[in-house]
């Protein structure tokens, strides 16, 4: 680092470089100070708005990009038909609920990287990103089985014969994917907790270009291409996982100021203490996640038993969600970074500064989400369906009735998961996980399903469960953090 700050020559620059660079500095003088103020000096609010930004914008738009990636499936396959759709949808909800599991021990990954980098540890951020890749491959293998005979086990949770044989066609080749999936995870946290956020969006950004390609042409059976359906979605999923792996460990052991931790030599040896740290750190971070997106699987299978429209537009809307809601995990991911910093440097009024500003932020995009979802919703829905199906205006007006339930959780739903990543960020992952667990399923599933079904209000009753768990998880977990950021110790060494 010192090195870096060292003067140098009085150099001109050349008229071509300004010019070049004249719209450039306008954005850089609002996301990058020219100097800004380390952890533990003076920082001013505006200043922590700025450093937010600047981590947190990049991992949106890479956290934006991935979404699209499931979106595009959603699209072509309403456009391919409405029974594919149902069977897509809920064999990318499984999916992801096994993903998610896994990608509690990747992110578990990023605030530790971020506590070594604030001490220029390097020893530590390639022990525990190795071991974190370990653990990542160990779970790929353990979870694949349950992909090869998803079949038996949606048709135990009660879903029609055919979306079941579909959606285990769908898995059997998508779920190879798992293991390229929980790897770039911890790559992606290594790489944002060093911030270096931008590879990731690009590589997702290419990922999505490949995506929507592969669909296009394996799907529909374009440029001489079999059509292949179902397992064209899923095929082009495995192609695109891969694809960003491969970019993502390229710039890990490449890139100009990365190549010196040497990431992937000796990878075959263990390190059973680092292993041990990111597991204890991680297994509270999957369970957590595993009883979120549980939720939202839990009231898509209940979607299942009212009818295969309402199933479709379930998760017609639930992609329009995703989306809005990826803003609030790349926030969520810059926030986990900063107070981790700020955690291991002993700097608690920066690690406050850095949450309000995290939660001024995701304030904002809950404002202007719900302003889109009631003004935009049924045109949203729309774009999810073909124009020329017969039963298009039935999924959109009940997509677009769910959107509106939507936005009475935007900001519960925000602040949860914003409270998760600030709580990350100083290492407390245990009492989170366990409020998450009874806010979700003791307090949301009864509800939904008491709602939804019990008293017959449908899928805006599914819908109003879902809400009430989500925003009892904002409540606790919001309450959590700032009763540990105010008695934050004064040695940063473990968590409060």
């Amino acid at each position: 680092m010192s090195q870096r700050l060292r003067l140098l020559p009085r150099q001109v620059p050349h008229p071509s470089s300004i010019r070049a660079t004249a719209f450039a500095l306008g954005l850089h003088r609002f996301l990058a100070p020219a100097a800004p103020p380390p952890y533990g000096c003076s920082m001013t609010f505006a200043d922590h708005i700025r450093a937010t930004l600047k981590l947190g914008l990049p991992l949106i738009g890479g956290q934006l990009a991935q979404v699209f990636i499931g979106v595009t499936d959603t699209v072509m396959m309403g456009w391919y038909g409405v029974e594919e759709l149902a069977a897509v949808a809920i064999g990318s909800s499984l999916f992801y609920m096994f993903l998610i599991l896994g990608m509690g021990f990747g992110l578990a990954v990023m605030p530790m990287v971020a506590a070594a980098s604030a001490r220029d540890d390097d020893r530590q951020i390639r022990r525990v990103t190795r071991m974190g890749l370990w653990i990542a491959l160990g779970f790929a293998v353990l979870v694949m089985p349950v992909f090869w005979f998803s079949g038996a086990l949606l048709l135990v949770a009660e879903q029609t014969p055919q979306i079941a044989s579909d959606a285990q066609v769908y898995l059997r080749i998508a779920g190879l994917a798992i293991g390229p999936g929980v790897l770039l995870v911890v790559l992606r946290s290594h790489l944002s907790a060093l911030e270096r956020p931008n590879i990731v969006l690009w590589a997702w950004l290419g990922g999505v270009v490949l995506n929507a390609g592969l669909n296009w042409v394996l799907i529909f059976g374009h440029l001489g291409a079999p059509e292949m359906g179902i397992s064209g979605a899923a095929t082009a999923s495995l192609g695109t996982h891969v694809l960003i792996l491969v970019i993502l460990a390229l710039y890990a052991a490449r890139a100009d100021g990365l190549r010196h931790l040497s990431l992937f030599s000796r990878f075959w040896r263990p390190d059973w203490e680092a292993l041990g740290q990111v597991f204890r750190l991680g297994w509270p971070i999957a369970l957590t996640l595993l009883a979120e997106h549980g939720l939202f699987m839990a009231t898509m299978i209940m979607m299942g038993w009212i009818g295969t429209l309402e199933l479709a537009a379930h998760g017609i809307a639930l992609q329009i969600i995703s989306i809005t809601f990826m803003v609030h995990i790349g926030l969520s991911s810059a926030a986990t970074v900063r107070t981790g910093r700020a955690w291991s440097k002993n700097d608690p009024d920066g690690l406050r500064q850095a949450a309000r500003a995290a939660f001024v932020l995701s304030a904002v995009t809950v404002v202007a989400t719900v302003v889109l979802l009631i003004t935009m919703a049924e045109p949203l829905v729309g774009l999810f369906v073909d124009p020329g199906d017969p039963l298009r205006p039935q999924i959109v007006a009940i997509g677009a009735s769910l959107l509106v339930v939507a936005c009475f959780f935007q900001l519960a739903d925000a602040a949860q998961v914003m409270a998760l990543g600030l709580l990350r960020g100083v290492q407390d992952t245990g009492v989170p996980m366990v409020y998450a667990f009874i806010s979700y399923w003791l307090i949301g599933v009864p509800l939904a399903y008491v709602f939804g079904l019990s008293l017959g209000w449908g899928g805006e009753g599914i819908w109003a469960g879902l809400a009430v768990g989500l925003a009892v998880a904002g409540v606790v977990l919001v309450v959590r953090f700032w009763r540990i950021a105010q008695r934050l110790p004064a040695t940063g060494s473990e968590a409060p």
